[in-house]
């Protein structure tokens, strides 16, 4: 029998009419009604068939919105609400997070911060300093930068971790920084990882960090909420790594694709998750697309909590941030989903029939069982132990035991000949754990070779990198091309004990410890909650769903034919949103239409201007979509409403993406849904969008261009190190056609006051108009002043 691995966590639709009490929130917008939708918003992919988790219960009137336990969080952390306002997916909110912590990145973000106008950090205990991901470079360049954010951080009297002390994750994790209940954000797109211990964690760009220091707050938009539902518990030998590998790679459609997730389960099933585990899952639904990835409160974290608690009590000689008081608190003012919740979709996975996983090569869309994989006898070069996805002490501990139950005669194992093991700890107390119990030791006996606590091989940086053609395995979270090095390398990712199983043979391979439970032939997941009698009640809401919209529309047809459409609109409980002086009531242009989905921002700024300092608005202008298209800046003109596909601005995190619209005098992109990042920094940069994917599919269908066909990624700047751990472009698609991008002759017009687009297909042509999200006065206020830095200046030079 194999031990279980253990460690110290062992120990949008708006009411309408009087039928809503009846119905379920729908997200496929139906076309030419200006019926409100909720999930038709400004930003963000989120119009997928949205499948509701509530049950009949959900049907109840109730004085109070039922809320997701990610909505409870950010109402918590949302400034200036109006009274009683309860906030819900695809709300703007003024932002004031629990914590904020910027890494190697801190000092463009002090540079940022300091080119405002601002000299002292709003609130010094919000915001915490972390140096993690090039700790192995020691030159003179980069030991200066450390040396500027360490004098910065002292001067402003923040929370500072050197270089060498651990992977900023893990601190805000084990130091108690990122707490249960609180929302947590970091200048990283790891920042889900704090999810694993009930913390609502996401990443913010940079301009976004250097607001939070100079006024405490920011901007977010809720994404839509996914519920997954884990039922059964893990085999033997089945791990956490395995659940997010299987997760991203089993559910590759980009079904959680800029949504905030809530894992869920029984007792029994989440009490098989250890913390170690959650968090492994947590940091990784990063690569699945999410934008958090948030477990309960439930009695697994509180025994962890009173564990770090008792820790603190005996061996730290001071109170810290884990104190027994803290955690009754938090359990007596205990954050849960209210029954009846609404949810964009609810998927799940039966742990039961899960096995160990493997994901790559080269992607974590690809997720293979192990035991496929072993019997292809895939050679390898290189192994990694490292990074904030698994190498805490227990994932340390389940390595080493490879090793010492392979040893014989008090003789140890080792790695296997022309294989390269490096281990990295999460932190210098995780190696410290696993240094007290022989673990440690146990890894560089077999043949590892140590490393800093830190980022290193899992971001590119370091030592021992992936040359041509050599083959890794890695525990880390991401393995796209080039990530760990060469791009003509190949790149696995694997638990703990699948990693050291595999430097010890040379090939991927496992420890022989997974026990497959008897009658289990695959894996069960789906949609809904996999839960039959839940998903009964389902079927039925959803049956209804249908009958009360049918009703709707009905009545809504007779509506417009008695008192035309204008008239029947105004009839209704339309809600106008407040405009601020100055701030366009309405947008309007002519489409210039760029059919590609995909179109990254390499392909809407070229990577080659990206470090260029002091290119003109003109040159920025001129150099707009060079690479998606060479002749868009002769076709699109000043005042042009720009129109692409899907998930437009996907890639890194350039924010002349953005401005390079603007200098073109492009006010307003319309698409059928944008990149998270892009969403971002254009909103910080004063450029307006709107997501209507009805729109796209009207040009397409007219200008008959649906045939796609894939276009080489753009690659990054091998100089590229914005983010440090931005992802690579996603596939670029084009049309088959020659015309790029073409002028349409039709007229987009954008109501900001009734949240409503009226769109004119050409002289003589149709006139439709749709519902979309709201942009709420807080989000004006930002785009009227010029952009989040202009907007910041403005706050802290009131008196």
């Amino acid at each position: 029998m194999i031990p279980q691995r253990a460690g110290l966590q062992c120990l949008r639709v708006r009411p309408s009419r009087n039928l809503l009490p009846l119905r379920q929130a729908r997200s496929n917008v139906r076309a030419f009604t200006a019926t409100a939708q909720r999930f038709q918003d400004v930003f963000h992919a989120q119009q997928s068939d949205p499948q509701s988790s509530a049950i009949l219960s959900s049907l109840k009137s109730s004085s109070r919105v039922p809320q997701t336990l990610t909505e409870k969080i950010v109402q918590r952390y949302s400034l200036g609400l109006a009274e009683g306002k309860s906030v819900r997916s695809g709300d703007y909110v003024t932002l004031s997070p629990h914590r904020c912590m910027t890494h190697d990145n801190s000092w463009p973000v002090a540079l940022k911060f300091m080119s405002i106008g601002a000299s002292k950090i709003h609130d010094p205990k919000q915001i915490v300093m972390t140096l993690d991901h090039d700790v192995q470079n020691k030159s003179e360049t980069n030991l200066k930068k450390y040396k500027q954010i360490e004098e910065f951080a002292k001067k402003q009297g923040v929370d500072f971790y050197p270089a060498g002390r651990g992977i900023g994750h893990q601190i805000m994790v084990e130091e108690g920084y990122a707490w249960p209940g609180t929302m947590t954000v970091a200048s990283d797109s790891h920042s889900n990882m704090y999810g694993g211990v009930g913390c609502l964690g996401t990443a913010m760009v940079r301009t976004d960090a250097a607001s939070i220091w100079a006024t405490g707050k920011t901007w977010w938009q809720i994404p839509p909420i996914a519920k997954v539902t884990l039922t059964g518990v893990l085999p033997k030998g089945v791990t956490g790594k395995d659940v997010i590998v299987a997760l991203c790679g089993l559910f590759n459609n980009d079904e959680v694709l800029n949504h905030a997730i809530e894992f869920t389960g029984s007792e029994q099933t989440m009490r098989s998750l250890p913390v170690d585990d959650r968090l492994a899952i947590a940091n990784m639904t990063t690569e699945w697309g999410a934008l958090t990835g948030l477990f309960p409160i439930d009695s697994m974290l509180q025994a962890w909590l009173r564990s770090k608690a008792t820790t603190s009590a005996l061996f730290d000689g001071k109170e810290g941030r884990f104190t027994h008081k803290s955690i009754d608190d938090l359990i007596a003012n205990q954050l849960v989903a209210d029954k009846g919740a609404t949810y964009a979709k609810s998927l799940y996975l039966n742990l039961s029939t899960l096995a160990p996983y493997v994901s790559g090569p080269n992607s974590v869309k690809v997720a293979t069982p192990l035991r496929d994989l072993e019997a292809q006898n895939i050679s390898l070069n290189k192994a990694y132990l490292v990074s904030c996805t698994n190498s805490r002490a227990s994932d340390l501990a389940a390595a080493a035991k490879v090793f010492k139950d392979a040893s014989k005669d008090g003789r140890p194992a080792k790695i296997a000949q022309g294989v390269e093991f490096y281990i990295a700890a999460a932190s210098i107390p995780e190696q410290q754990a696993a240094e007290e119990t022989g673990d440690w030791q146990a890894l560089l006996d077999a043949g590892a070779k140590p490393l800093p606590a830190g980022c290193g091989p899992c971001i590119g940086l370091g030592t021992g990198l992936l040359e041509p053609g050599e083959v890794g395995i890695s525990a880390s979270n991401r393995n796209f091309k080039g990530r760990m090095g060469s791009p003509d390398a190949k790149a696995y990712l694997a638990s703990p004990e699948v990693v050291a199983a595999s430097a010890m043979s040379g090939k991927i391979s496992g420890p022989g410890w997974y026990e497959k439970p008897v009658g289990v032939n695959k894996v069960v997941l789906g949609e809904g909650t996999g839960i039959a009698d839940e998903d009964r009640t389902m079927s039925v809401v959803d049956a209804l769903d249908k009958l009360i919209a049918d009703a709707e529309s009905l009545i809504q047809g007779a509506e417009k034919s008695v008192l035309g459409e204008s008239e029947a609109t105004e009839s209704g409980d339309e809600q106008l949103t407040d405009i601020l002086p100055g701030f366009p009531e309405k947008v309007e242009g002519e489409i210039v239409f760029c059919d590609a989905d995909n179109i990254n921002t390499d392909g809407i700024y070229p990577g080659k201007y990206t470090y260029q300092d002091n290119v003109s608005v003109e040159k920025m202008a001129e150099v707009c979509m060079e690479n998606y298209d060479k002749s868009f800046g002769s076709i699109a003109k000043a005042g042009d409403i720009l129109v692409a596909g899907f998930n437009f601005g996907c890639g890194s995190s350039r924010e002349q993406a953005a401005t390079a619209i603007l200098a073109k005098k492009i006010p307003l992109v319309v698409s059928g849904s944008f990149g998270n990042i892009f969403s971002r920094n254009s909103i910080n940069n004063a450029l307006m969008g709107v997501e209507v994917p009805r729109l796209v599919q009207r040009l397409r269908e007219t200008f008959s261009s649906n045939s796609v066909k894939a276009k080489s990624n753009d690659t990054e700047p091998s100089e590229n190190k914005e983010s440090l751990d931005s992802p690579p472009p996603a596939v670029q698609a084009s049309p088959v056609e020659k015309m790029l991008t073409r002028r349409t002759g039709w007229n987009f017009l954008w109501d900001v006051r009734r949240s409503k687009v009226v769109i004119t297909e050409g002289e003589g042509g149709a006139t439709w108009s749709q519902k979309v999200g709201e942009l709420p006065p807080n989000v004006q206020e930002i785009i009227a002043r010029g952009g989040l830095e202009k907007w910041v200046k403005k706050e802290i030079s009131a008196p």
